[in-house]
């Protein structure tokens, strides 16, 4: 259980860009990705907006193997591929029992639902096409990321809604560190931009009219947006063996279960979340630098969210620079936390904090330095990923420079 897990690898799509580079770019420009919805039939919600990708980048996925991904799975599986070219690594019958998959998501093949119920319900159908079911299953990204990649280590799908990808890195790493893999594919992905997933964030009167502002006294709501992003995890040891490039260190986990509300957030959960991180990682709450939070953009969330980094985190809470990345990429659900990995190891690869964009009116229940509009330079030596998930479910990551 000793074993150092490091991340040698890592791959995203969203709506900020089709690789890891090209988002982070974006995070760093405080570029926001959120605009009206355009490539999904709207009906009565025309004018709602989110955060979608544009064309998808080249990829060698056979059309045999497209025909029973739903876009979920295609975009993990663009992700993962990126990753393990970012990390160097070639899977092959030497190796491939030690290689694993998680991928967290939020729901399930939306689209696929989604088609077969229109056609059965309101085309008069009286069949669905073959792989809706394979294609709506919950653990079909990390199937398909197995299958395509051909990895035989453990592969296994993850879901704790809003914190799925924190929660499938998080078991990942327990995996490495249990011995059960050498290196794990792991990661989220989500493509919840479709007319019923629509409707039902909508019933939960939650979703901004116009774009994410978190921490913003003038907060409209949530965004939705869709994507993937996907880390490449290994053992130091055997990175070391093959000199990888290592990325930065998962030095801590922390999980917590809230047991309040399905909907509304406590302060004492993130709290635990957070110090069982701290703990975990042998880490003072005075090593943190960069703190990238959960940051919906919901009152609810903001409030309980500051109010739970106060808690842990005392004087140095106002020392820290803190940022929600959602503000630009949207709230991608199972994915989320996945694209705010990506932000975690390039700010303490490069010592910039990606802002939070949108940001226009001080709140002073939220007044801590949530890096607003504009990138700032520091030295970043451990950065924290909060994920806090409708129901309670939470988990909170630490990454740190090797």
């Amino acid at each position: 259980m000793n074993r150092r897990v490091v991340i040698t690898g890592m791959g995203g799509l969203c709506g900020l860009g089709t690789d890891a580079k090209s988002i982070w770019t974006e995070m760093r420009e405080g570029r926001a990705a959120i605009g009206p919805i355009a490539n999904t039939p709207l009906y009565d919600l025309e004018g709602t907006v989110g955060s979608e990708i544009g064309m998808l980048p080249e990829h060698e996925i056979s059309r045999k193997q497209l025909a029973s991904m739903d876009r979920f799975s295609l975009l993990a599986v663009i992700a993962a591929w990126e990753a393990l070219r970012h990390a160097g690594l070639s899977v092959n019958e030497g190796n491939r029992t030690r290689f694993g998959a998680t991928v967290g998501v939020c729901g399930c093949g939306w689209d696929a639902i989604e088609q077969s119920y229109r056609s059965l319900f309101l085309g008069g159908a009286t069949r669905v096409p073959i792989f809706s079911a394979l294609k709506a299953m919950p653990s079909a990204p990390a199937a398909q990321v197995s299958m395509v990649l051909r990895l035989l280590g453990p592969v296994f799908g993850v879901t704790s809604a809003c914190a799925s990808a924190n929660h499938a890195i998080a078991t990942a790493v327990d995996q490495i560190k249990l011995g059960r893999a050498d290196v794990m594919l792991a990661g989220g992905s989500d493509a919840p931009l479709t007319y019923g997933v629509l409707k039902a964030w909508e019933a939960l009167r939650i979703l901004a009219p116009d774009t994410c502002r978190p921490f913003s006294a003038d907060r409209r709501g949530v965004v939705l947006g869709e994507g993937a992003g996907m880390a490449v995890l290994e053992s130091y040891e055997h990175a070391a063996a093959r000199g990888a490039t290592i990325l930065a260190e998962i030095v801590g986990v922390g999980l917590s279960a809230d047991a309040f509300d399905i909907t509304s957030p406590s302060v004492e959960g993130p709290e635990s979340a957070m110090r069982n991180c701290l703990a975990d990682g042998g880490l003072n709450p005075e090593d943190v630098d960069y703190l990238n939070a959960h940051g919906t953009g919901t009152k609810a969330n903001d409030l309980t969210e500051t109010a739970a980094v106060k808690r842990v985190f005392g004087d140095h809470a106002y020392s820290m620079s803190i940022s929600s990345t959602k503000s630009m990429h949207a709230h991608c659900l199972g994915a989320a936390s996945a694209l705010e990995m990506i932000a975690c190891v390039m700010a303490i690869r490069e010592g910039v904090v990606p802002p939070t964009a949108n940001h226009r009116e001080h709140d002073p229940d939220c007044d801590l330095d949530v890096t607003p509009n504009v990138a700032r330079q520091r030295k970043v030596r451990v950065a924290l990923s909060n994920s806090f998930a409708m129901g309670g479910t939470n988990a909170v990551l630490a990454f740190k420079g090797v």
